[in-house]
């Protein structure tokens, strides 16, 4: 089994790479961005390819790659059931309902006028929040009918930039307070008031459907579970203070002790239905009720290389470090 790897800066590629020659598996780097990415291909029996929310390129081209490829008959990583719904929160929405998923009611609208009927009859706050996005990006709280309908009236008309310049420069600044991102970045995030990222700039602006979650209050922290294949590992994530959002925060607690394991076995279980290699979800409780906001099969590395073990799929905890991008490796080439 020689397995193809594109290398990408800050993907799990490194990782992958490292994993094979330890393990002496035969890999090969290719370049997905080139014309002959297929001829590339010919003398391998997988492509691993961890590619970005937020470069165009990937945007336009890397699940298409991916499905064709698998449609070859090669294996892939992530595959089409993992990576159909990434980055799509619409997609999500419908997915998690039909498998009948505890999701956090969910509403969205294409027609104008059905959304400013419904902000009439409903009740406040709601979170409004863009198809696309990570790390709490185009996540707001919509206290009342007036934001409601100013946010309804931009969806149909001029819509919004899929980079909030002004939102991202507040959070590198909370970041840089807390000591969790250094002058360099903060100065990055005053340029790109001016200069926006090349994917926004090109990707054009979100409009046509407007998106609301219901507001779960309370909650000063959500549940992150990763699946990959029959284990599982978590954190939980604080919310950042006089907020209601936790993903991308930085505060992260490891302590196996504050994950609540029915989200653990929820997870193996909504995993199972989406036939998903690798699978990350955001859960919120109500009381006793747990939620699900969103899945993807993404995340980002280092913040779970503190994390203290893991679960197999009898939910058996299994103390120490270990290695999940050898996993993903594993269980393609299985």
């Amino acid at each position: 089994m020689k397995i193809a790897i594109h290398n990408r800066r800050n993907s799990f590629s490194d990782r992958w790479i490292s994993y094979c020659e330890k393990k002496q598996i035969e890999w090969k780097p290719v370049d997905c961005y080139r014309y002959d990415i297929i001829y590339q291909l010919e003398d391998c029996d997988a492509l691993m390819w961890h590619f970005s929310y937020n470069k165009l390129e990937d945007f336009i081209f890397a699940k298409q790659l991916l499905y064709s490829v698998e449609a070859a008959g090669k294996r892939v990583f992530p595959n089409f059931h993992t990576s159909w719904h990434f980055d799509d929160k619409l997609g999500q929405k419908y997915l998690l309902e039909a498998l009948e998923a505890p999701l956090v009611p969910t509403w969205v609208f294409y027609d104008k006028r059905e959304a400013l009927n419904w902000i009439k009859v409903t009740d406040f706050p709601k979170v409004f929040k863009l198809r696309c996005g990570a790390g709490a990006q185009n996540v707001l709280l919509v206290p009342g009918l007036k934001v409601a309908n100013r946010l309804i009236n931009k969806a149909f008309g001029r819509g919004f930039l899929s980079y909030d310049a002004m939102g991202n420069l507040k959070e590198r600044w909370r970041k840089y307070r807390l000591g969790q991102n250094n002058i360099r970045d903060l100065i990055k995030g005053i340029a790109r008031i001016v200069i926006s990222p090349s994917y926004a700039r090109n990707n054009g602006r979100e409009k046509g459907y407007i998106y609301f979650q219901e507001f779960i209050p309370n909650n000063e922290f959500d549940i992150r579970v990763i699946v990959i294949g029959d284990k599982s590992f978590a954190i939980k994530r604080m919310v950042r203070n006089n907020d209601f959002r936790a993903s991308g925060s930085g505060d992260i607690l490891y302590d196996k002790d504050q994950i609540s394991i029915e989200t653990v076995k929820l997870s193996f279980n909504l995993a199972e239905k989406l036939k998903s290699q690798c699978a990350s979800f955001d859960f919120i409780f109500r009381n006793d009720i747990i939620y699900v906001v969103e899945v993807s099969f993404g995340f980002t590395k280092e913040a779970y290389d503190l994390c203290p073990g893991y679960w197999d799929s009898d939910l058996n905890w299994h103390e120490g470090a270990f290695n999940p991008y050898g996993w993903m490796v594993e269980m393609t080439i299985r």
